[in-house]
């Protein structure tokens, strides 16, 4: 067994087999579903003690940051948003560290994407060139319909009108008047009658304590497969009362915290947190303009969990879209950097991340900008390359991994 493996398999350890088993399997798809799921391997890889990765200022980074790690979802007043949405990696670290993985992964998707080498270097530089002129500008913003174009104005448009049925239909089973989850093996697996009983128990002692009881009140709950990097960990979906039976319930997710895979390479410059729970939601909360609806960190099992309104999964955007059309690919990147550069400008001077004035000098230099794109491609190629070794493991033994 070759080291990438094994690094991967002790990262892993004490996770779900079913669903760690899903993990492993789509990390074998491709170069860009093995970084996604490799998030620990990348920063073991990359160079941080390199001078061009630290000249930058200190911001609250989400960690994980690549293409698949922005899309939509309604805030907490209900409107819809395009921002970044995961954030369970996330720490305080050089503005550099969060956009050369972007980088990176612009380079390593474009392969599943039919994308030229040049053209993806080419999107390298718009994004670079976006983050900081956003950055110089000072001034963080938003995304939403009416400020959106081009892909993500699309992916906007059908979530503000999605009806709320629609959506509950296609994640549930009706009987006798009620909903109960669908354990369809692609969103949802049974749970174990102990365990379930543990996850309702909890949610309705949960529900108590909030100012809408009767809304958060427990209906069904089974296990949820979503994402790659955090298959195997608990991860529940909760089916709640809502505004009503049947048609009006909620459908919760509830997810365990583990550190930022990030926490080995940081030193002694992160805050003191309640909990990983407390470290996910203020990060988010100081990075986004308006959060998902009902984040909040919670502790379960003797383990601390978040736990949010359900986000489908059609949040995100559908790159293999672009239909050889670069400039529908340019406006995304575009967008994206401004995204990252508005999010680090909001949560400026917080808990020890630069303050605004840093930020917009930052975004008025560029010498940094080709030394760090030299090291993505550096990267790049060894998540190519590391991936490849993966694979040929995974063909030999990969079934008797979990």
């Amino acid at each position: 067994m070759n080291e990438i493996v094994e690094s991967i398999l002790k990262h892993n350890s004490g996770r779900e087999a079913e669903r760690l088993s899903m993990k492993y399997r789509a990390m074998r798809e491709n170069p860009f579903a093995f970084m996604r799921g490799t998030c620990h391997l990348f920063y073991e890889d990359w160079p941080i003690g390199d001078a061009r990765l630290n000249d930058a200022p200190a911001g609250w980074i989400c960690g994980d940051l690549h293409l698949e790690n922005f899309g939509s979802y309604k805030g907490d007043n209900r409107l819809v948003y395009f921002d970044l949405n995961d954030f369970d990696e996330a720490a305080l670290a050089p503005a550099t560290w969060e956009l050369g993985r972007w980088l990176a992964s612009i380079l390593v998707a474009a392969g599943s994407l039919n994308l030229p080498d040049m053209d993806a270097e080419r999107l390298c530089r718009v994004g670079l060139s976006s983050y900081s002129a956003a950055l110089a500008a000072g001034k963080a913003r938003w995304v939403e319909r009416d400020t959106a174009s081009g892909m993500i104005r699309n992916l906007l448009n059908p979530l503000r009108m999605r009806r709320r049925k629609a959506f509950l239909d296609s994640r549930t089973r009706m009987g006798k008047g009620m909903r109960s989850i669908r354990a369809d093996g692609k969103h949802a697996l049974e749970l174990d009658p102990e365990e379930k009983s543990r996850v309702m128990e909890f949610v309705g002692e949960y529900a108590q304590a909030t100012m809408q009881p009767a809304f958060y009140r427990p209906l069904d709950a089974a296990r949820r497969i979503a994402g790659t990097g955090s298959l195997g960990l608990q991860r529940y979906v909760v089916l709640i009362e809502g505004r009503g039976s049947p048609d009006e319930n909620f459908l919760l997710d509830l997810k365990q915290a583990t550190p930022s895979a990030l926490s080995p390479h940081l030193g002694h410059i992160q805050p003191r947190w309640e909990s990983e729970a407390h470290r996910v939601v203020s990060i988010q909360h100081w990075s986004q303009a308006i959060s998902p609806a009902f984040l909040d960190a919670v502790a379960f099992d003797g383990k601390p969990f978040l736990i949010k309104g359900l986000q489908p999964t059609a949040d995100r955007l559908q790159l293999s879209l672009w239909n050889g059309k670069f400039k529908r690919l340019e406006r995304v990147i575009v967008s994206m950097g401004e995204i990252v550069a508005w999010g680090h400008l909001r949560s400026g001077g917080r808990s020890g991340a630069a303050i605004a004035d840093e930020w917009i000098q930052f975004g008025q230099r560029r010498d940094w900008q080709a030394g760090l794109l030299k090291l993505a491609q550096r990267q790049a190629v060894r998540i190519r390359a590391d991936w490849k070794k993966y694979a040929r493991e995974y063909d030999k033994s990969g079934k008797s991994w979990c």
